[in-house]
């Protein structure tokens, strides 16, 4: 385990996770510690597993939730407890082993030198992804891009990123949205509303099938519903923010 960080935490989301969620926590805890995993009301028995595992690892955090809110509702629990204990930036990252754990240094180093800014994982695929998760992926790039007059958002939806803490506490509990699937392309948009740039890294990402123990929230109707009802009142807010956006672009 790494020396503990006082400033700077991994927090890990978790839902119904599938078998890989240990070896994700132990690759994030060879790498960075503390990490802290935020259980959302999930119903596999990896909340207990993972209780175990803290058992034996100082460097590791179980906050269980009663029942499911979501994935920025989750978020939103850990870095409000975080806040309160003195840090100041939280990487996140999914529970399922799609993130790679081996370059939380490098994102936690690029926060350190720049920490008004958010630090983006920038996707890159492996041969194996699935074609109209990356294609459809595009549409919410342009939609973040356009609504905050490209301030350089390298991929909205890419979950792997470090962020500033109390400008994503004050952004999210000025609002309702941001609970669920809707989280990471909101966050980033108004984010930079807010005058928080972003740093984009190349960061590789994997899709495992079933039969490699991944395991899939994602639900095409349901989920692009959400996202198109965000992306409507992100244009709304870009709208009535643009002479605004536009000053800060010029200056």
């Amino acid at each position: 385990m790494s020396a503990v960080s006082k400033t700077h935490l991994v927090l890990i989301p978790s839902y119904n996770p599938g078998p890989k969620v240990l070896a994700t926590v132990r690759s994030a805890l060879a790498q960075w510690a503390p990490v802290w995993v935020v259980v959302d009301g999930s119903t596999d028995g990896s909340a207990e597993a993972l209780q175990a595992l803290a058992a034996t690892e100082a460097g590791l955090r179980v906050i269980v939730l009663p029942e499911n809110r979501g994935k920025g509702s989750a978020v939103l629990e850990g870095i409000t407890l975080a806040a309160a204990e003195g840090f100041t930036h939280a990487l996140t990252m999914d529970s399922d082993g799609q993130h790679p754990a081996d370059l939380i240094p490098a994102f936690m180093a690029a926060s350190l030198a720049q920490p008004t800014h958010m630090v983006l994982g920038k996707p890159v695929f492996d041969a194996d992804a699935p074609a109209l998760r990356v294609n459809g992926r595009k549409v919410s790039n342009g939609w973040a891009n356009l609504e905050t007059l490209w301030m350089g958002i390298g991929d909205s939806l890419y979950g792997f990123r470090v962020y500033p803490i109390q400008p994503l506490i004050r952004i999210m509990r000025a609002n309702h949205f941001m609970r669920r699937f809707d989280f990471d392309p909101e966050a980033v948009v108004r984010l930079c509303w807010a005058g928080v740039r972003p740093l984009n890294i190349d960061a590789p990402v994997r899709y495992f099938r079933a039969d490699e123990g991944g395991v899939s929230h994602f639900k095409y109707l349901r989920d692009n519903t959400l996202l198109t009802w965000m992306h409507t009142r992100l244009f709304i807010g870009f709208v009535l923010r643009l002479p605004l956006l536009i000053l800060r672009r010029l200056s």
